[in-house]
């Protein structure tokens, strides 16, 4: 695909842990074939308090999602929580009030957490290098 200085960029985690998370940044340059410096937008180094820069190889990156406005989810709708940094994906089981909803995460089956409307977005899978909006899990 490849990127460019400047291009608003999400980064899969494959860590313990993390796996299922998105991470915002903006590339900074290549760095070698198929590898990029990322500057993150909500993750900062834990030594300087400075956006953590890091080598990200290619296939870890996809482009920032496009906005899908919502003002409401639905039971059943698969949604990004945006939680400790970054966006998890996961399902919403219930609405707590107006506006607030439980959400359960697949890979993390102990945690059920209540998220306002304004830190979930629309769940969207990058595949063959575009972006499909999912709608029920199923």
């Amino acid at each position: 695909m490849g990127f460019r200085g400047g291009d608003r960029v999400e980064v899969s985690s494959r860590q313990d842990g993390f796996v299922g998370s998105y991470y915002e940044g903006v590339v900074i340059k290549q760095v070698a074939s198929k590898e990029y410096e990322v500057m993150y937008k909500n993750l900062v180094d834990e030594f300087s308090k400075v956006p953590l820069l890091e080598h990200v190889k290619e296939d870890e990156l996809r482009p920032a999602p496009p906005k899908v406005p919502a003002m409401r989810f639905g039971l059943g709708q698969v949604v990004d929580a945006f939680d400790r940094d970054g966006w998890w994906a996961g399902v919403v089981v219930s609405e707590k009030s107006p506006g607030t909803y439980e959400v359960f995460f697949d890979l993390y089956p102990e945690y059920k957490c209540v998220y306002p409307a304004s830190s979930l977005r629309v769940h969207q899978d990058w595949t063959n290098q575009k972006f499909f909006a999912a709608s029920l899990f199923n």
